[in-house]
């Protein structure tokens, strides 16, 4: 299958979806690859190394910023964040597309490296909604909860600079809406 993008960026709040639509998405279409972001956060319950993340510390962090081991990093909800190069380059060399969920940050630094990326931004119903999320995946033990929801806003109010936008108000129509353009983007020449 001759794919129409190499790299679909996905963007959204923390709470919003993204994840959770890029997981379910690269099981069902072969031809895209999620990376893995390094980043410097705790480990989540449920998650392990390599699963959503490969976790390191900030020492080890910062040496692989001095490497040039990333193609793009930035600092999130007072943690860092980096996408390996090796990641990009290994998946197009198998005709894979690439499809990450980034923040708003890492999804501007992606677009000017790469111009001819999608990008997609998946909108909460509401802000008050997208705080009843995050307090119920992290079973009220939220860090950060009100800079989560500032930093939520500030992205938000950008959602009209990326190339399609789709409001998660219902997951199961919203993610058949996100699979239809992904699949479209895959497909176009």
């Amino acid at each position: 299958m001759k794919s129409g993008v190499r790299m679909i960026i996905v963007a959204a709040p923390s709470g919003a979806g993204k994840s959770s639509f890029v997981d379910r998405i690269t099981r069902e279409l072969p031809i895209l690859v999620d990376t893995v972001t390094y980043t410097t956060r705790a480990m989540r319950e449920g998650e392990s190394e390599g699963m959503p993340y490969h976790f390191v510390s900030r020492e080890k962090f910062q040496e692989l910023v001095e490497k040039g081991f990333f193609v793009e990093w930035a600092e999130v909800h007072t943690n860092l964040y980096g996408t390996p190069l090796h990641q990009l380059e290994d998946a197009w060399a198998l005709n894979k597309v690439i499809i990450m969920d980034v923040d708003v940050q890492g999804a501007a630094t992606f677009k000017a490296k790469y111009p001819d990326a999608a990008t997609v931004f998946i909108l909460p119903p509401s802000i008050e909604e997208l705080r009843r999320r995050v307090e119920r995946r992290d079973k009220g033990r939220t860090q950060n909860l009100e800079v989560r929801m500032a930093n939520a806003s500030r992205e938000i109010a950008r959602a009209h600079e990326f190339d399609h936008q789709l409001v998660n108000d219902d997951f199961e129509r919203s993610y058949n809406e996100f699979k239809k353009l992904v699949e479209s983007l895959v497909r176009a020449s």
